[in-house]
C-alpha cells in the first residue's frame, strides 16, 4: 500500500476494536479512482487473515431501482459457501432468503411495507449478532452514493443498533458525485457525528508516492513518469490509465473520459462492440446474457472477452459473469454509446431478462431507457409490488409514481398492470406513508379524492387520508375526512370497509378530544367488524374502545377488552402488537405487576419470532418489560434488558428509547446517565413524551447531585409541556414540590423567597390534584395504584415545603407504593423515617430506615443508599444494634419483601418447587432460586418450611390464597 499508510492505519483500528467486541463503523469517502476499492481490498485480506467473515455488497448506478442490491449481492456471495454461518443463519431467516435470486423462501408474508421494512432491519441485525457470537464479521458496502433509500436507511439503521458485536461495517462513496441535493449527503451528516463513525477521507496520491506507484507498474522512463505524475493530480487510476494509454506513445489524452476511451479504441472491432454491450448492462453482467446481446458465436465473442480481460479492462467476476475493472470505465463506455445504439441495446436487454426471468426492477431500468412506456409501465407496477413484499416501501413509491407517470400514454393500461389508475394511486400512497413520507401521501390522496365519486371509493380514499393524517400529526381536516368515509357508506349496507372507516373515525374523534362520540363510534365499528368478519377492524376497534374506557374510568373493562384484542389473530401484525402493548400497559397500571410481565414478555416474544423487535410496539413492549422490572425491583435483568438501549442517538424514536435507560441509571447514580442526557437535550424541544421522561428524570438526578434549583427547572418545563389532564403530571408534580422543598428548606432563603417558593408549591400540587382528578372527558376514574403512590408523595412534598409534614403524610406515601414499587417505596421510608426521628420515635425511625437501607442495597441504588446511611450517621442507626436493642417487630418482617418476592413466598407456602413457581409466575427456575435464597435471608430463615411458618404467622398465606 503505497501512500496509504494513515488511511489503513485507521480502518485496521477499527478492525481490531470490532474483534474486542467493540462494534465500529467506517465511511471511506473519496474521489473516483483515488485508490477506495484497493484499500478495502487491503482490509478485506486482512480480516480474512485474522479469520473474519468477511461479506461485500457493491451498488450499482441503477441506484433506487433495486432495493437492497448491496445487501442482495453480500448475502449471495455468503450464501455460496453451505454450512457457514451466514449460510446457516440464512436458512432461518426467510425474509433475507427472499432477497435472492431463485429463492425457494415461500410466498411473501402478510407482513409488508413498512412492517416489512422493519423486519427485515431486525433480521439483518440479528444474523449479523449471530455470527459475530462465532467469528468476527467484516461487512462493506461499496459505491453508497449509488445505493437506494432503503440501503441508506439500513445502514443507518445498523450504525445505531451495534454496540458490543464484533462487527465491523463500512461503506464507500464518491465525494466528488455528492452535489448539494444529493440523498447521501444528510446521511453522511448525521452518521459521522457518531463516536462509533470513524471517517476516512481517501485523498491524493503524493507526486513522490504516485512516481513509485508507477514505476512499480512497470518498464516506463522516468519522462514519461514525470509527464503522468504532472496530469494524474494524484488520482491512481487516472495515472495507471494514462500510463497504459502512453505507452509507446508520445501522445498524453485530455480528459479522463479521453483516456479511458483510448484504452479502449485500442481493442479490435469486435472486441470494443462487446465492451458497449456489457456498459448497458451496468457495471456487471451475466455471460449467457452478454452472449445473447451481442449476437456472436462463441468463438468469436470468447476471443473477443479474452482480448478485453487481458487488456485489464473487465474482470471474471465473483460469479458466472464479467465485471468493469473500475465504474468509471463502464460509466466512459456508456456515455460514448450513439443515442440509437443505446436505445436498441436497452430495448435487447429488456427482452433477454424478459425471456429469462429478469428482475421487476431491471426490467423498469431497461424499458425506460429504451422509451418502450408500455414495458416501462408492466415493469414498474410489478417492481413497485416486489419492492413492497421487501420491505423497500420508499422505492415502491418511486415505482409506482414512474408508473403513473407513464399512464396517461399508454392505452391499454389496465389491461397491462391488473390494476386501475385510482388503485395504483392508492398503493402508491401507502407505500410513501410506510416509508414516513406522509405528506406526500397526504397529497396524493388529497388530489385522487376529488376525481373519483363512487361510494366506495370515496370512503376508502377519505379514510386512508385520515388514518395518515392521524399518523402524521396533522389534524386539520382529518375529522372531516374520516366523517366524509363513513357517511360516504351510509346508504351502503355494513361491509368490512364501513367497519374499518369506523374504527378510523373512532381514532380521529379521540384525537380531537371527544370521547363521548369516539366511544359510540367504536362500539359501531365494533359490532360492523363482527358482523362482516373484518378482523383488523374489529381489534383496532377494541383498542380504541379500550384507551376510551380506560380514561373515562372503566380500568377493569378496558382490561377486558384489550385481552380480547391480544388473543385476536389478524393479518396486521402491528395492529396484533399495539393490541398486546396495550394490554400489558392497562395490567401495568392496574398495578398487576406479574400479569404485565407476562403480557408484556410474550409481545416481546411474537415481535422477535415476526422480525419486529424494532418496529414502534416491539420498541414499546420491551420498554414495558424493562418498567416492570424496574418497578418490581428486578434491576438486574432490567439492566439487560436497557442494553439495546443506544445512548448516542440521533432521532425521536431513539431519543425516547435511549431515554427509558435513564430510569436505573440515575437511580444507581451511574456516570452513563450524564452522557445520555447530553445526546437526548436536543429531543427536548421535538418531543412530548422525551420532555417527559428525560427531563423528568434530568430533575431527579439533579436533586441527588444536590441541585434543587436545576431540579425545579426541569421539572417546570416538563409541567409546561403537558396537558393539564395528563396523569404524569402526577409524577412530574411531585418531583418538582420535592425540589422546591430543598430549596425552602435552605437556611439562607428568605422570608419573601419562602413566600414565593410556598406559592409555587401551591401552583404545582393543584395542577398534580387536578391531573388526579380529570382525565380527557372531565372526571377521571380510578387512579391506578402507582397514581396514587405518587398523588400521596405530592402531598407529602407539598407539606415540607410548608413545614407541616407529618408520619401520617409520609406513611399514605409508603401506602402508595406498596403494591410493589420497590424504589419509590424505599425512598417514601426515608422520608418517613426523617419526620419520626424529629417526632422522637427513635424505634419507629429506625424500623424504616432499615428496610429503606436493604431495599437501596439490593438494588444498588447508590444515591439513595448515601443519604440513607448519613441518616443513618446523624441517629446513630445501626441495624446490628437494632436487632439487638428489641425483639424483632413483627409488624415489619414482611415488611422488606418486594411484590414479586411476596408472590415467590405465597408459593413457597403452598409447597411449590422452584421448577413450579417458575412456571406460574413466568420467570427462569435459576430466577425463581435467586428470589427464594433472597427471601431466606431477609426473613432470617433457615429453611423453605420456616419462611412458611412466618408467612402463615403474618397472614400472607391466607390471603393470597
Amino acid at each position: 500500500m503505497i501512500g496509504r499508510k494513515a488511511e489503513l492505519g485507521r480502518l485496521v483500528r477499527v478492525l481490531d476494536e470490532a474483534a474486542g467486541g467493540l462494534a465500529g463503523v467506517a465511511l471511506v469517502g473519496g474521489d473516483a479512482g483515488i485508490g477506495k476499492t484497493r484499500l478495502i481490498r487491503e482490509l478485506i485480506e486482512r480480516a480474512r487473515r485474522r479469520d473474519f467473515v468477511v461479506l461485500v455488497g457493491q451498488c450499482a448506478e441503477l441506484g433506487d431501482a433495486l432495493p437492497y442490491l448491496p445487501l442482495t449481492d453480500a448475502l449471495r456471495g455468503a450464501a455460496g459457501e453451505p454450512g457457514g454461518p451466514v449460510a446457516v443463519g440464512l436458512a432461518a431467516r426467510p425474509v433475507l432468503t427472499r432477497l435472492l435470486p431463485d429463492s425457494d423462501a415461500g410466498p411473501a408474508d402478510a407482513a409488508t411495507g413498512a412492517l416489512a421494512q422493519q423486519r427485515l432491519f431486525g433480521s439483518t441485525l440479528s444474523l449479523l449478532s449471530e455470527v459475530a457470537e462465532q467469528r468476527p464479521v467484516l461487512f462493506v458496502l461499496e459505491d453508497l452514493h449509488w445505493a437506494d433509500r432503503s440501503t441508506r436507511d439500513l445502514v443507518v439503521f445498523l450504525t445505531r443498533m451495534l454496540q458490543r458485536e464484533r462487527v465491523c461495517l463500512v461503506g464507500t462513496y464518491r465525494t466528488d458525485d455528492l452535489h448539494r441535493r444529493h440523498p447521501l449527503r444528510p446521511v453522511l451528516a448525521e452518521l459521522q457525528r457518531l463516536p462509533l463513525v470513524t471517517g476516512v477521507e481517501v485523498p491524493p496520491l503524493a507526486d513522490e508516492a504516485m512516481a513509485t506507484h508507477l514505476t512499480g507498474l512497470g518498464a516506463g522512463d522516468s519522462h514519461a513518469i514525470d509527464g503522468v505524475v504532472r496530469r494524474a493530480g494524484g488520482n491512481p487510476f487516472f495515472a495507471e490509465e494514462l500510463f497504459a494509454a502512453t505507452a509507446g506513445s508520445e501522445r498524453l489524452p485530455g480528459t479522463l473520459a479521453d483516456v479511458l476511451m483510448a484504452r479502449v479504441e485500442g481493442l479490435s472491432d469486435t472486441a470494443q462492440q462487446v465492451l458497449r454491450v456489457a456498459a448497458v448492462a451496468g457495471r456487471r453482467v451475466d455471460h449467457e446474457v452478454l452472449r445473447a446481446a451481442a449476437g456472436l458465436a462463441d468463438g468469436p465473442l470468447e476471443e473477443a472477452l479474452r482480448e478485453i480481460v487481458s487488456r485489464g479492462l473487465l474482470a471474471v467476476g465473483r460469479q458466472i459473469g464479467y465485471e468493469f475493472r473500475h465504474a468509471l470505465l463502464q460509466e466512459a463506455v456508456y456515455d460514448d454509446l450513439l443515442p440509437g445504439e443505446r436505445t436498441r441495446l436497452h430495448l435487447t436487454f429488456a427482452g433477454l431478462l424478459t425471456e429469462r426471468g429478469g428482475s421487476a426492477a431491471e426490467l423498469a431500468h431497461h424499458y425506460s431507457a429504451a422509451h418502450d412506456l408500455r414495458g416501462a409501465l408492466t415493469a414498474s407496477v410489478e417492481a413497485g409490488r416486489r419492492a413492497i413484499e421487501l420491505g423497500a416501501p420508499a422505492e415502491a413509491h418511486q415505482h409506482f409514481d414512474r408508473a403513473l407517470a407513464d399512464w396517461a400514454h399508454v392505452p391499454d393500461a389496465e389491461q397491462l398492470t391488473g390494476t386501475d389508475r385510482v388503485r395504483l394511486t392508492l398503493d402508491s400512497a401507502a407505500a410513501a406513508a410506510d416509508s414516513g413520507d406522509y405528506h406526500r401521501a397526504i397529497s396524493q390522496l388529497k388530489r385522487l379524492r376529488q376525481l373519483v365519486g363512487t361510494a366506495e371509493l370515496v370512503a376508502e380514499i377519505n379514510e386512508r387520508l385520515a388514518y395518515y393524517q392521524a399518523d402524521a400529526d396533522e389534524t386539520a381536516g382529518m375529522l372531516e375526512a374520516a366523517h366524509t368515509a363513513v357517511a360516504a357508506l351510509a346508504d351502503e349496507g355494513e361491509s368490512p370497509l364501513l367497519a374499518r372507516a369506523l374504527a378510523t373515525y373512532a381514532r380521529t374523534l379521540w384525537i380531537n378530544e371527544r370521547p363521548q362520540e369516539a366511544s359510540a363510534t367504536a362500539v359501531r365499528a365494533l359490532e360492523v367488524a363482527r358482523r362482516t368478519g373484518a378482523v383488523d377492524a374489529e381489534t383496532a376497534a377494541l383498542v380504541s374502545l379500550a384507551l376510551i374506557e380506560e380514561v373515562t374510568g372503566a380500568a377493569e373493562r378496558a382490561e377486558e377488552l384489550l385481552f380480547g384484542a391480544a388473543a385476536q389473530t389478524s393479518a396486521n401484525l402491528s395492529i396484533n402488537l399495539r393490541a398486546r402493548f396495550n394490554h400489558a400497559r392497562v395490567q401495568y397500571e392496574r398495578g398487576n405487576l406479574a400479569a404485565a410481565g407476562k403480557s408484556a414478555e410474550e409481545g416481546v416474544r411474537l415481535a422477535r419470532e415476526t422480525g419486529l423487535t424494532w418496529s414502534i410496539y416491539g420498541t414499546d413492549l420491551r420498554f414495558l418489560q424493562y418498567l416492570v422490572h424496574y418497578v418490581d425491583g428486578d434491576w438486574t435483568t432490567a439492566e439487560t434488558l436497557a442494553n439495546g438501549f443506544g445512548v448516542r442517538v440521533g432521532t425521536i424514536a431513539e431519543a425516547v428509547l435511549s431515554s427509558f435507560a435513564l430510569f436505573v441509571e440515575v437511580g444507581q447514580g451511574r456516570p452513563a446517565a450524564v452522557e445520555r442526557l447530553r445526546w437526548l437535550e436536543p429531543f427536548w424541544s421535538q418531543d412530548e413524551l422525551v420532555v417527559y421522561m428525560a427531563r423528568g428524570l434530568a430533575a431527579e438526578q439533579a436533586m441527588w447531585q444536590g441541585d434543587p434549583a436545576t431540579a425545579w427547572t426541569h421539572a417546570q418545563a416538563v409541567i409546561d409541556t403537558l396537558k393539564p389532564f395528563d396523569a404524569g403530571l402526577i409524577r412530574i408534580a411531585a418531583t418538582g414540590l420535592g425540589a422546591l422543598a430543598e430549596l425552602a428548606a435552605d437556611p439562607h432563603v428568605g422570608a419573601e423567597q419562602l413566600r414565593v417558593l410556598r406559592q409555587r408549591a401551591d401552583d404545582t400540587l393543584a395542577l398534580g390534584r387536578y391531573a388526579a382528578a380529570n382525565g380527557m372527558s372531565g372526571a377521571r376514574g380510578e387512579l391506578g395504584p402507582e397514581g396514587r403512590g405518587w398523588a400521596a408523595r405530592a402531598e407529602a412534598e407539598w407539606h415540607r415545603v410548608h413545614g407541616t409534614a407529618t408520619p401520617e403524610v409520609w406513611r399514605a406515601a409508603v401506602e402508595g407504593f406498596s403494591f410493589g414499587f420497590c424504589y419509590e417505596d424505599a425512598r417514601s421510608r426515608w422520608r418517613l423515617a426523617e419526620i419520626l426521628l424529629e417526632t422522637g420515635d427513635r424505634e419507629a425511625a429506625q424500623a424504616e430506615w432499615a428496610i429503606a437501607t436493604e431495599i437501596a442495597g439490593r438494588l444498588r441504588a447508590a444515591p439513595l443508599g448515601q443519604v440513607l446511611a448519613e441518616l443513618g450517621r446523624r441517629a446513630r442507626f445501626s441495624i446490628d444494634a437494632g436487632g439487638d436493642e428489641r425483639a424483632p417487630d413483627e409488624r415489619n418482617v414482611l415488611a422488606s419483601l418486594t411484590g414479586r418476592e411476596r408472590e415467590v413466598l405465597a408459593l413457597v407456602t403452598a409447597g411449590k418447587s422452584n421448577r413450579e413457581i417458575g412456571e406460574r409466575l413466568f420467570i427462569s427456575q435459576k430466577t425463581a432460586s435467586v428470589h427464594v435464597s433472597n427471601i431466606l435471608a431477609k426473613l432470617g430463615a433457615a429453611t423453605r418450611t420456616e419462611a412458611a411458618a412466618i408467612a402463615y404467622r403474618e397472614g400472607l398465606a391466607q390471603s393470597s390464597g
